[in-house]
C-alpha cells in the first residue's frame, strides 16, 4: 500500500530544509541572498507585501492565459490543480460574500479565469493535455482536507457551523492545490518556460503572503491571531501559509538557478519536488 497523500505532504514540506542543508556554500549563499532581499523589501514597507503578492499572482495567471492562447497547448499544466484552485476560490468567495471590495473582485476574476483554463484543457486543447503525467490522487487529498476541517475549524459563534467547516476546508484545499502541478512537473522532468514562469509567480505570491502574515503577527505581538478566533484555528491559518511556501520553495530555487544559468527550459533533478 502506498503512502497516504497526507504523509506525502509532510515529506514534501520537509524536503526543502533537508535539501538546503546538503547544498554547497555558494548555493546556500544564493538562497540566503534572495530570501534576505525579499524580506528586506517587506520590512521596509509592510503595506507593500500584500499588493506585491497579488500582483505576482495576477502575473502568473496572465502568463497562463498567454500560453493557452498563443501557444495553443496546455502541455505541462495540471488539470487537477486548476480544478482544485477553482474549488477553493469558489469557497473563498462564498465565505466572504458579505464584503465586496477589490480583493473580492480579484478573487472573482481569478475564479473566472481558472474556470476558463479548465475548459480550455478539457475541451479546446484536450489533445495536448498530459493526462498520464497528471496522476496525483486528488480524491484522497480532498478527503484529507475535509477530515482536517472537521478537526480544526473557526470557533466563532457568529457563523453557522457548516459555514465554518466549509471555510476550513477551503483553506486546507488552498494549501495543497499546487501539489498535482508539482507532481506533473516531476514526472515530466523538463518544464517549458511559460509553465515555469507561472509556477514561480505563484511561489513568489505565496512567499510574500506568508511574510505578510508573519510580520502582522510580530507587529501586533500575536493579537491579530485572536481576531481569527480561539483554539487551534489561528495557528492553523498561519501554518497553512508556511506549508504553502515550503511546498514551492525547492521549485523556486531551481527556477532561479536555471534563469541565472541561461537555460531556455527548466530541468528538474529526479529527486526534486
Amino acid at each position: 500500500m502506498g503512502a497516504s497523500p497526507w504523509m506525502n505532504l509532510v515529506r514534501t514540506t520537509m524536503v526543502p530544509r533537508a535539501w538546503v542543508v546538503r547544498q554547497p556554500p555558494k548555493t546556500k549563499a544564493l538562497i540566503g541572498t534572495v530570501v534576505f532581499l525579499l524580506l528586506w523589501i517587506c520590512v521596509i514597507d509592510p503595506g507593500f507585501i500584500f499588493f506585491t503578492a497579488e500582483l505576482s499572482h495576477v502575473t502568473g495567471i496572465s502568463l497562463l492565459i498567454y500560453k493557452l492562447i498563443k501557444g495553443r497547448t496546455c502541455a505541462g499544466l495540471s488539470l487537477k490543480s486548476q480544478e482544485l484552485t477553482a474549488l477553493f476560490l469558489g469557497i473563498k468567495i462564498y465565505c466572504s460574500y458579505t464584503t465586496f471590495d477589490i480583493h473580492a473582485i480579484l478573487d472573482m476574476s481569478t475564479l473566472i479565469t481558472t474556470l476558463w483554463v479548465v475548459y480550455m484543457i478539457r475541451v479546446i486543447l484536450k489533445s495536448s493535455y498530459m493526462e498520464d503525467e497528471d496522476n496525483f490522487s486528488v480524491q484522497y487529498l480532498v478527503i484529507a482536507c475535509a477530515v482536517m476541517a472537521l478537526l480544526v475549524h473557526p470557533t466563532s459563534s457568529s457563523k453557522a457551523l457548516i459555514n465554518r467547516l466549509i471555510l476550513a476546508f477551503g483553506c486546507n484545499l488552498e494549501t495543497v492545490a499546487i501539489m498535482p502541478q508539482l507532481r506533473l512537473m516531476k514526472n515530466a522532468k523538463v518544464v517549458e518556460s511559460l509553465t515555469a514562469h507561472y509556477v514561480f509567480a505563484l511561489g513568489v505570491a505565496r512567499f510574500l503572503s506568508c511574510a505578510h502574515w508573519i510580520l502582522q503577527v510580530v507587529n501586533s505581538r500575536g493579537t491579530i491571531l485572536l481576531a481569527l478566533g480561539y483554539g487551534l484555528w489561528p495557528g492553523m491559518v498561519l501554518l497553512s501559509e508556511i506549508v504553502q511556501t515550503s511546498i514551492l520553495a525547492e521549485f523556486c530555487y531551481y527556477y532561479i538557478k536555471s534563469v541565472i544559468e541561461g537555460h531556455s527550459v527548466l530541468r528538474l533533478p529526479s529527486d526534486t519536488v
